[in-house]
């Protein structure tokens, strides 16, 4: 191969990055547009519903969680989701938060530096499978990373099934734990669901898809957790 033909080799190499690089950068700020606009077209709760059950929501500045009391007249989690799967096994506990998101996330990235490429990448094109994260409180504490609605019985029951459907079940349709030592604290555990995580259903989408089965104001679509709490925190 001649000097001129490697030069023309490095000229279209070249080009072709440059093509790559772009492509990026508009992918990215395309994304970042619709995340932006959609986000804040809400989706208005039901009107005139009986205010029965307390619900939270929660933030850790990236993931967020619905929060249900443990034990209601509707259900109680700690049946399907018992104590003893928990490191602690502390029965007093009084809420649940849950939450949905990618498996590989979960379990092989318990701090940002501990990522790995190819977690990432099977995640935001939808590549890996899905886990439930479940966590229990004694208490909740108001704030600008947490906020309560107060919803029905009846939008609670859907909320529920909202959860339920997005769980895998075995043949006694009991929720599938995932023993492993990747929990981040003594009150959470793991279990399969269904679904995968990518760029557009991601574990904030699924939270506010969980708010809207629930009858809740919530964002159109948002992928980050600032397009759901920018409609509670307002008020």
């Amino acid at each position: 191969m001649t000097n001129n033909n490697i030069a023309r080799l490095l000229k279209k190499f070249g080009k072709f990055i440059g093509y790559f690089l772009l492509f990026c950068i508009a992918f990215l700020g395309i994304y970042w547009l619709l995340a932006t606009g959609l986000s804040r077209i809400v989706v208005p709760a039901e009107a005139n519903a009986p205010q029965e059950i307390p619900i939270y929501l929660l933030t850790n500045g990236v993931h967020t969680d619905i929060v249900m009391p443990v034990k209601t007249a509707v259900i109680d989690w700690s049946k399907k989701m018992p104590f003893h799967n928990t490191l602690g096994k502390d029965t007093s506990m009084n809420f649940l938060a849950i939450g949905w998101g990618d498996k590989g996330f979960y379990l092989q990235t318990p701090t940002w530096a501990d990522l790995k490429f190819s977690v990432a990448f099977k995640a935001t094109f939808g590549l890996s499978t899905s886990a439930l994260h479940a966590t229990y409180y004694k208490a909740m504490k108001l704030g600008e990373d947490c906020v309560t609605m107060n919803i029905s019985k009846a939008q609670y029951s859907r909320l529920i099934t909202f959860i339920e459907e997005s769980l895998q079940t075995d043949e006694n349709g009991n929720y599938i734990f995932i023993p492993t030592d990747q929990v981040y604290g003594k009150a959470d555990a793991f279990y399969e669901a269904n679904g995968s995580y990518n760029l557009t259903h991601t574990c904030n989408t699924w939270t506010n898809n969980a708010l809207k089965a629930a009858g809740q104001k919530a964002a159109w679509w948002t992928p980050f957790d600032e397009g759901i709490f920018r409609h509670y925190l307002k008020e």
